[in-house]
């Protein structure tokens, strides 16, 4: 049985927890925030950008010389799986989830004999891949130290997939992270980047012209050259900005859950001293009262 003064002790470190698992809530309700503001107000441009890449695509993919970007290589042997989780946990189940679901996908990849190649984007989502898939990684690049996400820190990642592409190193590539919704909702995402991946062409996507021919300026496989790239950058940034929104998020219902916690283990560590210094006073009580009936 824990003496009272281990009692108080614990009672002390679960406040000491406490009290760093309440700032961490305010942290991450703060930048809450301005995440949420960043990921709104980028989602319309993205959407509209698809909406028109959809547009022009639909029109190109049965054209001979379409953009190996919008058609792809033909081939689906090489799968590229790029996984974008935090660089810091204590945020629930936001990594997990990303790289279990990528781990899935992985996994029955390989077994129908596919070859794979990872690139993390973010330390959480190494650190639990590199368990298993450590061989398939090929490179992980680190947002450590970056406050506010911003366009030039989706560039270098979208560069290096760019690249990776025209050297002919992968056919299919496949984005993972988590879409905002809510601070206790966030949806596991899988975007194909590479061949693109183009909403269809439907109602509500623009006016409806009937039968209308459209001419463009310069030709639809110009304006795809310069879009395409363009897009798959701006995708990358979209899920950065998804999953800084996410993240933080997670992590303000994780630790408002770990304060609660606490607080319902301080109140049974205290209850549970205080019931063990009752005993202990009435034992002290009874056996001064033994000693003295037995002087008399």
């Amino acid at each position: 049985m824990a003496s009272l003064k281990d009692l108080r002790t614990r009672i002390n470190s679960v406040k000491s927890t406490q009290k760093i698992t309440r700032a961490m809530q305010m942290v991450a309700a703060s930048k809450l925030r301005r995440a949420q503001d960043a990921v709104e107000a980028a989602r319309p441009y993205a959407q509209r950008m698809e909406r028109m890449l959809g547009s022009l695509g639909s029109s190109m993919l049965e054209r001979d010389g379409a953009p190996l970007l919008l058609v792809g290589t033909g081939k689906q042997e090489t799968h590229l799986v790029v996984v974008a989780t935090g660089e810091r946990g204590l945020c629930g189940a936001f990594n997990s989830s990303i790289a279990r679901a990528a781990r899935g996908d992985i996994r029955a990849l390989l077994a129908d004999g596919k070859k794979v190649k990872i690139l993390c984007v973010g330390r959480k989502g190494r650190d639990v891949l590199r368990r298993e898939f450590g061989s398939l990684i090929i490179e992980t690049i680190e947002l450590v130290g970056i406050r506010r996400i911003s366009f030039a820190d989706a560039q270098p990642i979208a560069l290096r997939i760019l690249d990776m592409f025209a050297a002919g190193e992968f056919d299919v590539c496949t984005l993972y992270f988590n879409r905002f919704q809510s601070v206790i909702s966030q949806i596991l995402t899988r975007r194909q980047l590479i061949p693109a991946s183009l909403p269809e062409v439907g109602e509500g996507t623009g006016p409806d012209l009937g039968d209308a021919i459209y001419d463009y300026e310069p030709e639809e496989e110009e304006i795809l050259a310069e879009l395409l790239p363009r897009n798959l950058s701006v995708q990358v940034f979209q899920a950065l900005l998804e999953n800084a929104a996410s993240e933080q998020g997670s992590r303000m219902s994780a630790m408002d859950n770990a304060t609660r916690n606490a607080g319902d283990m301080i109140d049974r560590l205290t209850m549970f001293y205080n019931r063990s210094r009752q005993a202990q006073i009435t034992s002290e009580l009874i056996e001064i009262i033994s000693g003295a009936e037995a002087l008399q």
